[in-house]
């Protein structure tokens, strides 16, 4: 029986850093505390002007292959999570195809989600190997939504960094572990309350979407901006990431105790606090891995198990919880058996 497994991790940061003192000239409001207070952030890593997120994933990419000599020659499939694509067309996956010199049988697509990206990728990537489609999948993640936020818009430019991510996925015969089990969701009522509302096809930018405006909180952004409504994308999480990991639960056959570590989607220490004080799950089971890097949208998951994985904490055997949540409204989550 075909087995999906996760093999390898890698991350990539832009070397920018930008702290809290940083932010506090910038916006010239708030102390670097309280930044850190409300987000649990203490920097953030941005990517330079030229710098696209794809240039960050070839980075993830180039670094993993560097540590596993031939392991390029087998990627057969390129999975690349992204919201701040290079074009519109064509598919930025196939610039990467060519860029790391993947075979010309290697298939190639975008997808584009934030913060459930990740689990929305190891399901695309479970069944292209359990299908029999693929056998060795290269998942990247990539985005730079500093390139989206105006630099005087606090709801968000105190929280976002850009970086990247690099996951194989490969076919293992009569696996004890692997992927597991999926659940997923969306609700697009919510899309407005996290939105770049211009640039699309739907509202193409022009000079009057470049106006900008000041909110009732003091904020700076046009309609070229990332746009969040933050108290509103709080109660979504609130009310449905505990539903999410208690149906986990149930379509795992497991209990609480079952589960090892519960990976949610790092978005500020004030929403995981929450999270965990309303589902009541042990702090020591659910890893905090953001103060150096802030909310990094698809990657935060990755990058808090490659972290795992470097600190000897993740070992073989274990049961993980993957939960990521947000922009869409989109969530989802997995169990992971780690090999």
């Amino acid at each position: 029986m075909k087995k999906a497994v996760i093999e390898h991790i890698v991350s990539y940061l832009p070397e920018r850093r930008m702290d809290n003192e940083d932010l506090v000239a910038q916006i010239k409001c708030w102390t670097a505390d309280e930044i850190y207070r409300k987000t649990g952030f203490l920097q953030r890593h941005i990517a330079n002007p030229e710098e696209c997120a794809s240039d960050l994933a070839f980075r993830a990419a180039k670094k993993l292959f560097q540590r596993q000599k031939g392991l390029a020659e087998e990627v057969d499939f390129l999975l690349f999570c992204t919201q701040s694509p290079d074009y519109f067309l064509p598919t930025t996956a196939c610039l990467l195809q060519e860029r790391l010199g993947l075979g010309r049988h290697c298939g190639a697509l975008d997808f584009n989600l934030g913060c459930s990206g990740y689990v929305y990728g190891l399901s695309l990537a479970k069944g292209l190997i359990e299908s029999g489609q693929a056998k060795c999948v290269l998942l990247l993640t990539g985005e730079t939504y500093s390139k989206f936020i105006h630099p005087l818009d606090r709801s968000v430019c105190t929280l976002f960094g850009d970086g990247a991510t690099a996951t194989i996925v490969r076919m293992v015969e009569h696996a004890a572990a692997g992927i597991g089990e999926f659940i997923f969701g969306t609700d697009g009522r919510g899309g407005g309350n996290l939105i770049v509302p211009a640039g699309g096809a739907r509202k193409p930018r022009s000079e009057a979407t470049a106006v900008e405006t000041v909110d009732e909180d003091g904020n700076v952004r046009s309609q070229d901006n990332l746009y969040m409504n933050g108290r509103e994308v709080f109660r979504f999480a609130i009310q449905t990431v505990p539903e999410a990991i208690n149906r986990l639960l149930i379509k795992s056959g497991l209990c609480q105790d079952d589960v090892d570590w519960l990976v949610l989607h790092q978005a500020t220490r004030y929403m995981l606090d929450e999270l965990l004080r309303k589902t009541r799950w042990p702090r020591t089971k659910v890893p905090y891995e953001f103060e150096d890097v802030g909310n990094t949208v698809s990657s935060t998951i990755p990058i808090v198990l490659e972290r795992l994985i470097a600190q000897g904490r993740l070992q073989t055997g274990h049961r993980v919880f993957l939960v990521g949540f947000g922009v869409g409204y989109s969530w989802g989550g997995c169990l992971v058996q780690w090999r």
